[in-house]
């Protein structure tokens, strides 16, 4: 079960959900995304989904 953070069952604000949309352009993985943010990351994963926001790592190499 996932941690719930500092701002569970709070609605995402718009300077927040700028803020995932910029943090996942900028590679940053996901449990580092919802630590910075307070929220789990099963929040994130869902309101990067109804944005359509990508949160797979670009220009990495598949082997490491």
């Amino acid at each position: 079960m996932a941690r719930s953070g500092r701002n569970s069952g709070k609605s995402w604000t718009r300077v927040q959900k700028q803020q995932l949309k910029t943090l996942a352009k900028q590679n940053t993985p996901t449990r580092l995304i919802a630590w910075k943010m307070g929220r789990s990351s099963s929040a994130i994963y869902a309101q990067a989904a109804r944005q359509k926001t990508s949160l797979k790592p670009v220009n990495r190499s598949p082997r490491g």
